[in-house]
C-alpha cells in the first residue's frame, strides 16, 4: 500500500514538470471579420507562420487583440499546425447623446465622454464616462443622480448610445454644527463658511448643497477665521457628515480644538540693507504690539514690506516671519527677516502675443520703462492697468534674469479678446419712469485703444440718442480727448414740479489729463440748440442757443470691498463753466460735490454722507431761463416729489419756479439684514436735507395780477430708510422718506424706486 501511493506521487509530479505542448504555426486562419481585412488582424495579433505557439502564446494574442478595442469577442486556438483566429467584431458607435439633464447642460457633459461617434463600442470606457459626468453632478450637490448608458442596435453593426440621466433634486445640507466651540456661537462660525443649511430663500444660490471639496475648504476658512482671532494653535480634528440613506440630504459636524488666544508681542524687522533706513520699514508694520494675534495683518505686513524695499530697487526679495510664542502671557514676537538682494534694473520689455493692439498702446499704459529700478509692485501696478483696459482676456507679466548682470528682461504676453460691446439694459426710475435703452461700444477701435460708443435710450418722460468718440493718448501723451454729440428730448411738462419740455442737439468737445494718483482735471467746449416749451408761457416753442466752456477738476480715492461692495475713501468734483459767446443765455456755473464713506466692523456696515451745491450767476441781465435753473426733489431729496420744493407760482403750487442756487447733502447708514451676505441685500437708514435758492427777482411777483409768489430759499430736511439689493439682474434701491420740515405747497413723494440693469 506504501509503495502504490509512491507511485502516484511520482506520476503526478512527472505531468506537472512536462514542457506545456507547443507546435510551429504553418497557416493562420482568421476567421469572423467584417470591416476589418485578415491581414490587419495577423498584424495585430503578432504572430507570424513559424512562431512556436502553445497555450501561453495564445493568451498573449487574446489579450493584444482584446487591447485593441475593436473585437467583442475572441477565439484563439491551435488545431495541428494551424492558428486558428475567430473574431466578432465590436459595433460601431453611430451616435452618441444625453438625456434627461436639465442642471447641467449637454456641452459640459460632453467634455466628460470619451466614447466617440465612429469609434468601437467598448463598454469599459463607457463606464468610465458614466463615473466622469456622475463627479460633475456631484460637485454641483447632485448625488442621487442615476446615469443609464443604453446600447440601441442598428443595422451593418452600428449602434447608438444614449445616457440617459435621472437627476434628482441636490443634496441639500440639513445642518452644521460643531463640537469643541467655546469661544465663538455655533451661529457665528456657520457665518465664516462658504456652505449654507439649506432654506427655501437660498433658491439663488447652489452654496447650501453638499460638495466635499466645498466642506474641506470650509474647514480651512474655519481656521483662517481663527487665526484672525489670536487662536494660532487652532485645529480642525475631525470633520464627520452622513448622509441619508437616499442620499438626498447631508449633516456635518466640525470637531474643533481652540486652544488659547495670543497677542502680539514684539514686533522688529531684520534689515540687510544700509541703503533702507529700517525706521521705514518699521513704519510699514500694520500689526501693533499689545493687540490680539491676526494672521491678515502678518500676511499684509509681508506685502508692505516688499513693496517698500521693492521701491529702493531690490527686487525678488522673500519675507519671512519668524514667531516666538511665549506661553507664559500668551504673546507672540515676530521677526520679519528679509533676505538680502541685489539692486536690479529693467533691460528690456518685450510685449508678446498682441496681434491687433498697437505696441503704443501698451508702452503708454504701463509705467514702467527700461533703465528703470525693478520693482515687483510697479510691475503688478502694469499688469492691472492693462487688464482694466478689458483688451485682453490674460496679462503675464515674465521677468528672466541676464545671465552675469544686475539686468532683468521683462516678457509681457497678452491674450487678446474681443473689445466689442453690444449691449441693452431696461430701468425705472421716480424722474425718468420705465426706461429701455441699446447701444454698441467698442473699447479698442482699430487697436488704437480708441472708444467710440453709440447708444440710445427711450423713457416715459426722456428719449435720447448718443455718439461718443475718445483718444486716450492724444499726440502720445497722457491726454485724453474726445467729442459726443446728442439729441435729447425732455417730456417733464406732466412730471412732478418741473412743467417744461425741451428739446436739445449738443455738440462737444472735451479733453483729459492727469494731475496726480487721485486728481484728474478736463476742459470741455460745447455747443447746445434747444427749443423749450414752458406750460405757463404764452409764446410756445422757443428756440435757444448755449455755447458753453467748463473744466472740472476730480478727486478720486477709493479702497473698495468687492465681496461686501462697500467703499472707504473720499470722491470730490469742482467745477466753472462760462455759457455766453453770443448765445441766447449768459452766466456762470459753479458746481462742487464730495462723498466721504468709511467702511467698519468687519467692512459689512458704511457711513456714507455726501454734500452737493451749485451757484448759477447771470451775466449781462438778471435772468436765467427756468429749464437751466436747479431743482430738488426725488432722488436728490428723499421724501420729496420730483422738483418738490421751493418757490412756486401763488396760483399753481404743482409749478416750481427753480433757483439759482442750490445746497443739498445726505448722511447714510449702510447695514447687514439678517439675509445672508451672498443675496447682496443690505438696509438703510437716511437724513435728507437741501436748501434750494430764489428765482431770478423778475419772477417773485406775477407779471400780469402783480400779486406776490411763494418765494423762499428755506431749509428742507427728511429721514427714513430703505433697501438696497444688487440683483443679479442689476441694482434695486427702495427707500421710504418722511418729510421732516417742509412749507404748505411742498410736494411729498414717501416711496422711491430705482432699478436698472443691462444685457
Amino acid at each position: 500500500m506504501k509503495m502504490k501511493k509512491v507511485s502516484v506521487i511520482a506520476i503526478l509530479s512527472s505531468v506537472v514538470t512536462l514542457p506545456v505542448w507547443a507546435v510551429n504555426v504553418t497557416r493562420i486562419e482568421v476567421s469572423g471579420n467584417q470591416r476589418m481585412d485578415a491581414e490587419s488582424i495577423r498584424i495585430l495579433s503578432d504572430v507570424k507562420v513559424g512562431d512556436n505557439v502553445g497555450v501561453m502564446r495564445t493568451n498573449e494574442i487574446i489579450k493584444k487583440l482584446d487591447a485593441s478595442g475593436y473585437f467583442s469577442e475572441i477565439n484563439v486556438k491551435m488545431d495541428g499546425n494551424i492558428l486558428k483566429i475567430v473574431v466578432t467584431e465590436a459595433p460601431i458607435i453611430n451616435m452618441v447623446t444625453v438625456e434627461g439633464n436639465d442642471e447641467i447642460s449637454t456641452d459640459d457633459l460632453k467634455k466628460e465622454i470619451r466614447t466617440k461617434e465612429r469609434t468601437s463600442y467598448d463598454a469599459a470606457t463607457i463606464g468610465a464616462d458614466v463615473q466622469r459626468m456622475l463627479t460633475v453632478y456631484q460637485r454641483k450637490g447632485f448625488f442621487g443622480t442615476r446615469i443609464e448608458p443604453q446600447r440601441i442596435e442598428l443595422d451593418d453593426n452600428r449602434v447608438n448610445v444614449v445616457y440617459e440621466i435621472r437627476e434628482g433634486h441636490p443634496t441639500w445640507i440639513t445642518d452644521i454644527k460643531f463640537e469643541g466651540n467655546k469661544k465663538f456661537s455655533d451661529r457665528t462660525l456657520r457665518g465664516e463658511l462658504l456652505s449654507r443649511e439649506h432654506a427655501w430663500w437660498r433658491f439663488m444660490t447652489q452654496f447650501d448643497t453638499f460638495d466635499e471639496d466645498r466642506i474641506q475648504y470650509d474647514g480651512q476658512m474655519l481656521r483662517q477665521f481663527y487665526l484672525r482671532n489670536g487662536y494660532v494653535d487652532f485645529a480642525v480634528k475631525n470633520t464627520n457628515g452622513t448622509f441619508t440613506p437616499d442620499r438626498e440630504y447631508y449633516s456635518v459636524v466640525f470637531t474643533v480644538d481652540e486652544g488659547e488666544q495670543y497677542d502680539f508681542g514684539k514686533l522688529s524687522v531684520d534689515n540687510p540693507f544700509p541703503d533702507i533706513p529700517t525706521d521705514e520699514l518699521i513704519d510699514v508694520i500694520v500689526a501693533k504690539s499689545g493687540k490680539t494675534y491676526n494672521i491678515d495683518l502678518v500676511d499684509e505686513t509681508m506685502s508692505a514690506l516688499r513693496s517698500k524695499v521693492a521701491d529702493y530697487g531690490y527686487a525678488f526679495i522673500s519675507v519671512e516671519p519668524i514667531p516666538t510664542k511665549n506661553d507664559k502671557d500668551n504673546t507672540i514676537d515676530l521677526v520679519f527677516k528679509i533676505q538680502k538682494t541685489n539692486r536690479i534694473y529693467l533691460n528690456t520689455i518685450n510685449i508678446l502675443g498682441n496681434v491687433r493692439t498697437f505696441d503704443s498702446v501698451i508702452e503708454q499704459l504701463i509705467p514702467m520703462r527700461s533703465g528703470d529700478p525693478f520693482s515687483l509692485q510697479t510691475i503688478e501696478e502694469g499688469r492691472q492697468k492693462l487688464m482694466r483696459t478689458r483688451y485682453f482676456k490674460d496679462v503675464q507679466m515674465i521677468p528672466t534674469r541676464v545671465a552675469d548682470s544686475n539686468m532683468m528682461n521683462l516678457d509681457i504676453k497678452v491674450e487678446e479678446q474681443p473689445t466689442g460691446e453690444l449691449s441693452g439694459g431696461f430701468g425705472w426710475s421716480n424722474i425718468n419712469g420705465f426706461m429701455v435703452d441699446a447701444g454698441i461700444t467698442e473699447n479698442n477701435f482699430m487697436g488704437r485703444g480708441q472708444i467710440v460708443q453709440l447708444r440710445a435710450s427711450i423713457a416715459e418722460y426722456q428719449k435720447q440718442a448718443l455718439f461718443s468718440f475718445t483718444e486716450p493718448y492724444l499726440f502720445g501723451r497722457q491726454l485724453s480727448g474726445g467729442v459726443d454729440v446728442s439729441y435729447t428730448m425732455y417730456d417733464y411738462s406732466s412730471l412732478g414740479g418741473f412743467g417744461y419740455d425741451r428739446d436739445s442737439l449738443m455738440v462737444a468737445g472735451r479733453m483729459g489729463w492727469r494731475l496726480t494718483d487721485h486728481w484728474t482735471q478736463n476742459v470741455r467746449l460745447s455747443a447746445s440748440f434747444d427749443q423749450n416749451y414752458d406750460i405757463q408761457a404764452d409764446d410756445g416753442w422757443q428756440d435757444a442757443t448755449l455755447f458753453t466752456l467748463s473744466t472740472n477738476f476730480r478727486y478720486h480715492n477709493l479702497d473698495t470691498n468687492f465681496e461686501q461692495n462697500t467703499h472707504t475713501g473720499v470722491v470730490a468734483n469742482l467745477g466753472m463753466a462760462y455759457t455766453g459767446f453770443g448765445g441766447t443765455e449768459s452766466y456762470m456755473r459753479y458746481s462742487g460735490d464730495i462723498i466721504g464713506m468709511v467702511n467698519f466692523w468687519g467692512d459689512k456696515w458704511q457711513l456714507r454722507s455726501s454734500l452737493d451745491f451749485g451757484y448759477i450767476q447771470p451775466l449781462d441781465n438778471d435772468y436765467v431761463s427756468r429749464v437751466y435753473r436747479y431743482f430738488l426733489g426725488g432722488e436728490s431729496l428723499r421724501g420729496f416729489d420730483v422738483a418738490g420744493v421751493g418757490s412756486r407760482l401763488w396760483y399753481n403750487t404743482t409749478y416750481a419756479l427753480g433757483g439759482l442756487w442750490k445746497i443739498n447733502g445726505s448722511t447714510q447708514l449702510n447695514f447687514p439684514i439678517f439675509i445672508p451676505d451672498e443675496y447682496q441685500i443690505k438696509g438703510f437708514v437716511f437724513a435728507d436735507y437741501g436748501v434750494l435758492g430764489k428765482p431770478p427777482k423778475k419772477e417773485y411777483t406775477d407779471p400780469m395780477y402783480h400779486l406776490p409768489n411763494y418765494i423762499d430759499d428755506s431749509i428742507r430736511t427728511s429721514v427714513g430708510f430703505g433697501i438696497y439689493w444688487n440683483t443679479p439682474m442689476g441694482p434695486m434701491n427702495f427707500s421710504w422718506g418722511w418729510p421732516m420740515k417742509l412749507t404748505d405747497y411742498d410736494r411729498e413723494q414717501r416711496f422711491l424706486l430705482s432699478f436698472e440693469t443691462q444685457f
